[in-house]
């Protein structure tokens, strides 16, 4: 990552979509000597009517210590990883995703599960978890699985989606990094018919023909590659050009990949957006865990 923090920030809740967050955090947080922060918020809502604060205290401290032991367990579970770790706990009754987004600016890197206990039943992504993906101050992996046919494999390559943009550049340096760390291949894949018209009368008439596009495409990507590949000699580097959605390539890449790394938004966004709609695809639906990169602010 870019900044020089040292800490490492997981969401807990007690979900097994938590649980498999803080394997996940405890592991890099031990292979890069960096520090673990576990936070729980509580979920007071069933306390409050029409404003005030109707719950007795009784069921607040009961509420309270269950927030303790979802600590308790997760730390606990982190330990069972790194018995040497650094780790900080919290319960508090912030709302989680501003907690999580606040302390962000101050984290090496947030992680979250994919869903949480307070979810809906069928939501791919939690309200918590797309919130702070969409506004952190850093970037957020959010930790995803095969989709029921077992655990990511290790051996994976690290795949990263590039596309010229500023936040595909971060995204850039921030794989290389990762597959340096964990000694694997890079799958840089470029898809450069992420263009979709509405229909045949419209713009597409204009288009060049694809083979004419090919070779300014495969020069954009070696270019985007060149500076990282000198400074990560260790690194193989895998190119793959596509005419076809980002999106769909990258959720293919995904179902070999170990880690799935994207810029919050790309070349296809409008300003002002804070998550595109290929990031969004890929929190949503890819088979290994996505790590969103926003472009640093300057």
């Amino acid at each position: 990552m870019t900044d020089q923090t040292r800490t490492v920030l997981v969401g807990v809740d007690g979900s097994e979509a938590s649980a498999d967050a803080v394997r996940w955090a405890a592991r890099l947080a031990s292979e890069r000597d960096l520090e673990l922060e576990l936070v729980h918020c509580l979920q007071l809502a069933g306390l409050v009517y029409g404003g005030g604060l109707a719950g007795s205290a009784v069921l607040f401290e009961g509420i309270r210590e269950g927030g303790e032991r979802i600590v308790a367990e997760a730390r606990e579970l982190a330990l069972s990883v790194d018995a040497s770790l650094e780790i900080d706990s919290e319960v508090l009754t912030d709302s989680a995703a501003a907690l999580l987004i606040a302390r962000s600016h101050r984290s090496r890197m947030v992680v979250l599960g994919r869903t949480g206990t307070g979810g809906f039943t069928g939501m791919l992504v939690g309200a918590t978890t797309s919130a702070v993906v969409s506004h952190a101050g850093c970037p957020v992996a959010v930790v995803r699985g095969r989709h029921g046919d077992g655990p990511v494999p290790q051996d994976g390559p690290v795949a990263v989606g590039v596309d010229g943009s500023p936040n595909s550049e971060a995204a850039i340096a921030a794989a290389f990094e990762e597959a340096s760390f964990r000694r694997v291949p890079l799958v840089a894949a470029h898809a450069w018919a992420d263009v979709v018209y509405d229909s045949a009368e419209g713009m597409a008439r204009l288009m060049p023909q694809w083979e004419t596009l090919q070779p300014t495409e495969e020069r954009l990507l070696a270019q985007r590659l060149a500076g990282w590949q000198e400074k990560y000699p260790d690194v193989e580097v895998r190119r793959k050009l596509v005419r076809d959605r980002p999106r769909h390539v990258l959720l293919a890449e995904s179902d070999r990949a170990q880690l799935l790394v994207v810029g919050s938004r790309g070349r296809g966004g409008f300003a002002g957006m804070l998550l595109g709609s290929t990031s969004q695809a890929l929190v949503h639906h890819a088979s290994c865990p996505v790590l969103v990169v926003r472009e640093p602010k300057r």
